[in-house]
């Protein structure tokens, strides 16, 4: 018995070391970047590095302010895409999809998710690009591109938690909510949907932090140009980019600034999340109480 005992003990100590230190991580990670990126926040000014329009290392002018709304931009597109189909698709999954039709869609879905992001960008240059080009005129590379391969890379994250979401949903509510004489599209509207809701949310979460944090792909067929673009055909960087093309020859304060340029990124994406989360929360409280 005491040796049980010691074994549980131990085993928690080793949860809660690794739980630990995966917090410790995340906060060297971010004391790092703050660390060499404040100096370049400082020299430039925060409004002026936040708020500036040009980004011009050689002449020592760092503004990230198109690439915040090229961010946004391309991210919130993405998930005007994505979040329709990948509902659709998941409900079709957990719902109304044959036995033997979801074996063979559930795991081409989560296939998609394991092609490298250069293969996305290469589909992108090659099919989307041409397409953008030919019918809406200008270089192809543009803010509606980059979308468009987002939207296909973060449609298996969402489909997938989307679908472990609703069919976590006790199959009582589904026999309830028949025997009282809905039809099996009024249950899944009204009673197997909402009671999801808060699942299927953290997953658009998750979906939203892949496509913010995307860079391969996004190089490839955006065009990155440093510019609020006048419309969705028109090219764009966004921050990641930025980082991953210039990080390779930048030294000094140009080093710095980029390393800014990810204090940014992280800033925007704890900014969304908080929201999103604090969604999630009020849906949660609102859908437990309903319940009750």
């Amino acid at each position: 018995m005491m040796t049980e005992k010691k074994e549980d003990k131990f085993v928690q100590w080793i949860l809660f070391a690794t739980g630990i230190s995966s917090i410790l991580i995340i906060i060297l990670i971010i004391a790092f970047i703050f660390r060499e990126g404040l100096p370049a926040i400082y020299s430039v000014g925060f409004f002026n590095f936040i708020f500036g329009m040009v980004w011009n290392p050689d002449n020592g002018i760092f503004g990230v302010f198109p690439m915040i709304i090229g961010t946004l931009l391309t991210t919130l597109i993405a998930l005007l895409f994505a979040v329709p189909l990948s509902l659709c698709c998941s409900i079709f999954l957990a719902e109304i999809a044959p036995p033997n039709m979801r074996k063979i869609l559930k795991p081409t879905i989560q296939g998609l998710a394991g092609i490298p992001s250069v293969v996305y960008g290469f589909f992108g240059l090659v099919i989307i690009v041409p397409f953008m080009r030919i019918h809406f005129g200008g270089s192809g590379f543009s803010v509606l591109s980059a979308s468009l391969i987002l939207t296909i890379m973060i449609l298996p994250t969402i489909i997938s938690i989307s679908e472990d979401a609703l069919r976590s949903i006790p199959y009582e509510y589904n026999e309830a909510s028949l025997a009282l004489g809905a039809t099996q599209w009024q249950t899944i509207k009204n009673v197997i949907f909402p009671a999801a809701l808060p699942g299927i949310i953290t997953a658009i979460i998750l979906g939203m932090g892949r496509a913010i944090g995307e860079t391969m792909a996004v190089i490839m067929v955006a065009g990155n140009v440093v510019q609020i673009p006048g419309s969705i055909f028109e090219p764009v960087r966004t921050l990641t980019s930025n980082i991953a093309i210039e990080m390779g020859y930048a030294t000094g304060l140009h080093y710095s600034a980029l390393f800014a340029t990810g204090i940014v990124l992280l800033t925007v994406i704890i900014i969304l999340l908080l929201i999103a989360n604090y969604i999630n929360y009020k849906k949660r409280v609102t859908i437990g109480g309903g319940y009750l």
